[in-house]
């Protein structure tokens, strides 16, 4: 296959599962979508309660924000409290400024090992990582860059949209990249204090010996997770 096959082979498989994943969520949803808004829009006031009551500083979280965290924990307020609550609590102590700056994460932005792309067919910023750009390191720095990442992806988001679309490019990955470390803090961040965020991750270009890697990670990654997870077939490629 040559490369200019292959790009839109890869293309077309790429924004066909999009378009396919959109439609099945608006077939799905339609007949249900205004009780499950009036549900969550009543779970939402009792969640803003809840936590505002512990953590004042939440009286400034949109509706929006809340109603991911209770998505992440199907709806259970109880659940979906107490994580909001953990997440405010990290932010303060991982983030105390309000931001990261580029300043503290020299060695992972030096790497060009991530950026965003355009956007899919739904809208969606697209971002690209190129996994063998990685090296593992100083596991906080990473994990200041992870939240760096997200918060830049999360402030470029249109403003109809809460999700993105990432593409994991592993060509050229080996052992010297493996760093199951950072994998699960990544992981832990992107679940844990960006819920509902991720809208599709596809990886590309995985060797075999990705395999090992991605059978210590798997488990760590929650059901929800796992639905917008899509590892595109190896003989695509040629």
């Amino acid at each position: 296959m040559t490369s200019y096959l292959r790009q839109k082979f890869q293309s077309f498989q790429i924004g066909s599962s999009l378009s396919s994943d959109s439609e099945h969520v608006k077939e799905e949803e339609a007949p249900h979508s205004e009780n499950r808004d009036e549900i969550e829009g009543s779970k939402i006031g009792i969640m803003r309660a809840v936590v505002q009551a512990q953590d004042p500083s939440a009286k400034d979280l949109d509706d929006l924000m809340i109603r991911r965290f209770l998505r992440a924990r199907d709806l259970d307020v109880e659940k979906a409290s107490n994580m909001l609550l953990k997440y405010l609590k990290w932010r303060k102590d991982f983030v105390p400024n309000g931001f990261i700056s580029p300043d503290e994460i020299p060695n992972d932005l030096a790497h060009n090992k991530l950026f965003m792309q355009g956007y899919d067919k739904t809208g969606r910023p697209i971002v690209v990582v190129f996994a063998a750009r990685h090296k593992p390191g100083n596991v906080e720095e990473f994990k200041r860059f992870v939240t760096f990442t997200l918060d830049k992806i999360c402030a470029r988001m249109p403003s109809e949209h809460e999700k993105f679309t990432s593409i994991a490019d592993l060509q050229g990955w080996g052992y010297a990249n493996s760093d199951i470390r950072g994998y699960l803090a990544a992981l832990s961040i992107l679940q844990d204090c960006y819920p509902e965020r991720l809208g599709k991750l596809f990886i590309v270009h995985a060797p075999y010996i990705f395999m090992t890697a991605w059978k210590m990670v798997y488990p760590f990654i929650d059901k929800n997770t796992k639905k917008k997870v899509t590892c595109v077939p190896f003989f695509i490629y040629g």
